[in-house]
């Protein structure tokens, strides 16, 4: 895995503003020549955290750019070291310019990340900070943002910190009572333990709750829109987007290539893609398209299947048969059958009822031209993502958060086994080392290079 330079000796520097033409245009230098690189493009003295106007030249004499020159002295600045940002002119050419001159006077190009990961190594920030940095930059939504500023505030490191307290109470009292026998605690029967155990399990769940909306905010679901030429595929993807975001005719086999969209029920972010028509063609362009739409439905998380109710034969009585002999049609039998919605559309032009059709399947009726039945299918995937409305006091979480609070309270409630049923005070106290540590790889606590690489490679430059 990628691995970030650690060197506290590196002074770096970085574009910190998205590229192209601005009102301004800003570079951050961090590390210990900071200070005397700019001092050096200046020629006149900082005062530390005033803005200063200055004529930025090279060793030559040329006048770079005119700029606000801010220095942030160490300790307090974000990454702990001597920080100094040029906020220059907006420009490729300029501010690019001013870098190089940067980079000859002492500094080097900062890796993705960098800037975060020493406010980590430097105690500024934890993990859960650092990434919520990146999922705020990132964020799709107002729901996604709130959560971001949420963990960058601490509310997830908070919640990781009340939780690591109590395993390491429990489990200083239990190795006490393992430890020094003289003082007669009796912590197999006395119920304290238990109790404790217990308490932790639910808070647990609760975090993991927390944890598991949020990265539904962050990440939201993949769904996929898979069907015959001309089944009204890239209707529903318009209808869903609510603008015209596929090109939609009576010509079969319009779509020729995958269509990505993400739109948003409710702060839920729904990644659709609008697949080509899946049939036998002999034209070379339309076979390329049906074997990536076979390639993104491997990766859905939910496939729409739609059944044109105008060429199929379809009523409420013969749905199971239909579903069926479509997906065999298709060429569609391997696909997991949890994954699968199936989608009735253009009612507009029958006397099907809109809405869900099928308690066994979800089989749903629609009209993708005129929306009927389209608030239902919009319920049926916020329900099958797991998405629950107007939570307050989430938090972004990332897969490896999620991993780590479900090996804690398994740890836990393996710790609680232990107790009830063998009375092993030596195991619980081993099974509370490992939910602590496991808890600790959250926040940066117990953590190794290839994870902090991994994390901190993903951030954009500059940050």
């Amino acid at each position: 895995m990628a691995k970030l330079p650690h060197s506290d000796q590196d002074t770096i520097a970085a574009i910190a503003t998205a590229p192209g033409r601005a009102g301004i245009s800003v570079i951050r230098i961090s590390g210990n020549q900071a200070l005397t690189i700019a001092q050096t493009l200046t020629a006149k003295p900082l005062k530390p955290r005033y803005a200063t106007l200055a004529e930025l030249r090279n060793q030559n004499g040329k006048l770079l750019d005119e700029a606000i020159v801010i220095y942030y002295p160490a300790p307090h600045s974000f990454t702990g070291e001597h920080v100094v940002e040029l906020q220059g002119h907006g420009g490729h050419v300029l501010i690019n310019r001013l870098l190089q001159e940067v980079v000859r006077l002492g500094a080097r190009i900062a890796a993705p990340g960098e800037f975060s990961q020493r406010a980590f190594l430097n105690d500024k920030i934890d993990l859960t900070q650092a990434e919520a940095i990146a999922d705020l930059i990132d964020a799709g939504s107002e729901a996604a943002a709130d959560n971001a500023l949420m963990s960058l505030q601490g509310g997830f490191k908070k919640h990781i910190e009340q939780l690591l307290q109590q395993i390491i109470e429990i489990r200083v009292y239990v190795e006490a009572a393992i430890d020094f026998p003289e003082e007669e605690i009796d912590f197999l029967s006395d119920g304290k333990v238990e109790r404790a155990l217990e308490a932790i399990i639910e808070q647990l769940i609760s975090t993991e709750n927390k944890a598991q909306q949020g990265a539904l905010l962050k990440e939201g679901i993949r769904v996929v829109i898979a069907g015959r030429p001309n089944a009204g595929k890239s209707s529903l993807l318009n209808a869903l987007s609510e603008r015209e975001s596929a090109i939609v005719t009576d010509i079969a086999g319009t779509t020729r290539d995958v269509l990505h969209e993400t739109i948003q029920i409710d702060g839920l972010p729904i990644q659709i893609t609008d697949t080509a028509g899946i049939r036998d063609t002999e034209d070379p362009v339309e076979k390329i398209g049906v074997a990536r739409a076979k390639q993104e439905l491997e990766k859905a998380q939910v496939i729409l299947v739609l059944l044109d109710s105008k060429l199929l034969s379809i009523s409420e009585g013969n749905l199971e048969q239909v579903c069926d002999q479509e997906l065999q049609h298709l060429g569609l039998t391997e696909l997991a059958s949890d994954k699968l919605c199936f989608i009735v559309n253009k009612i507009d032009l029958t006397t099907l009822p809109e809405g869900r059709l099928s308690k066994q399947r979800h089989v749903f009726a629609l009209s993708a031209k005129t929306e009927t039945g389209l608030s239902t299918l919009k319920t049926f995937l916020k329900e099958k993502a797991g998405y629950q409305q107007a939570q307050e006091g989430l938090f972004t979480a990332r897969a490896r958060h999620l991993n780590a609070l479900a090996r804690a309270k398994e740890s836990v409630l393996q710790a609680l086994q232990q107790l009830r049923l063998y009375n092993a005070g030596e195991l619980v106290a081993e099974d509370l080392r490992s939910a602590q540590e496991q808890l600790g790889e959250i926040t940066g606590e117990f953590s190794n290079d290839d994870l902090l690489g991994e994390i901190f490679s993903s951030f954009c430059i500059g940050k």
